[in-house]
């Protein structure tokens, strides 16, 4: 590990709030400052003029260091402006900053990518929140878990949240259905078809197979369905459900295997749980999210997959 790296990590263990908004807010603002103004910094002339705050800490300075790195998502409303504690951290990452430089062993670009790692960490952290909105329809609610989970996918570098969670959530459906136990669930990287299993899930001669993304060698996987006397079903979201035609159509199977759009699958199923009833709505798709919690803590080791319920 870097001089760089290996400072940052100390200073972190000793200060455990800087891998808290607040604290992000701070290193990302100071490396810019140690950027822009160079080397060594001076902690007193880093408050603002009534001497309460760090100067220059907002969220319009911290967001536009995040969108150069290509986050969006917001860290904190107030930048870290607010974050108690935040005048404490900035002097000691000044002294940090300024050791490093002093010893010949700091690389800003470096710091700034640690940082930033640890932005990316933060925000996958969370996961998705289940956030009911009344005014809104069941399907926007629903639609709003996958939304979460793509952001904390774009953060994250490279995991497929959005499918993970989408194989869970149809298998949490299928388990309210036909009772817990009926069907076998897999971790979301073991993908159907790279093994001997017939779909995500099979329930009596259904195979059934969950993507974001349809690919010809789900089609094939179809076909040997089909062969081994089996009903192919392939269940996606957005352009993955015209995608999964296309490919079919092409492979003239098209009248032979079911696409799904994931999310009308989900709401119709939580209207007919809840009786049609709208205000029972919430309550029904809270208890799918539930059993879904209880699937990814079973399958998957990513806590972050979970979503977070509201407390009572």
């Amino acid at each position: 590990m870097s001089a760089t790296r290996s400072s940052l990590t100390l200073l972190c263990a000793k200060h455990p709030k800087f891998l808290r908004k607040g604290g992000l807010c701070v290193g990302l603002v100071l490396t810019e400052t140690a950027k822009e103004n160079g080397l060594p910094l001076v902690a007193e002339t880093l408050r603002t003029e009534e001497g309460g705050q760090v100067a220059g800490l907002g969220k319009a300075a911290v967001q536009k260091i995040l969108e150069a790195h290509g986050i969006t998502r917001v860290l904190a409303e107030e930048g870290g402006r607010t974050s108690r504690g935040s005048l404490g951290l900035m002097k000691a990452y000044v002294d940090t900053l300024n050791q490093l430089h002093r010893d010949g062993a700091l690389d800003l670009q470096e710091a700034f990518d640690w940082w930033i790692e640890k932005v990316r960490a933060h925000f996958a952290s969370e996961g998705a929140k289940f956030n009911f909105d009344i005014g809104k329809s069941l399907r926007a609610n629903v639609e709003d878990l996958l939304r979460q989970a793509q952001e904390v996918q774009e953060n994250a570098g490279g995991t497929n949240y959005v499918g993970a969670m989408l194989q869970h959530l149809v298998g949490a459906k299928l388990d309210l259905i036909v009772g817990t136990g009926k069907i076998k669930h897999h971790g979301f990287s073991v993908a159907d078809h790279w093994t001997e299993r017939k779909g995500d899930f099979q329930l009596e001669a259904v195979a059934v197979h969950v993507t974001t993304n349809p690919s010809e060698a789900l089609i094939r996987k179809c076909a040997d369905n089909i062969r081994a006397g089996l009903k192919p079903v392939i269940i996606s979201i957005d352009d993955g459900v015209t995608g999964a035609a296309f490919l079919l159509k092409n492979s003239e199977l098209i009248d032979r295997v079911d696409v799904l759009d994931a999310v009308q699958f989900i709401t119709a199923n939580v209207y007919e749980r809840s009786l049609f009833k709208s205000a029972e709505c919430k309550m029904t798709l809270g208890k799918l999210l539930e059993h879904y919690n209880e699937i990814v803590e079973a399958c998957e080791a990513d806590p972050t997959l979970r979503v977070r319920m509201p407390g009572p």
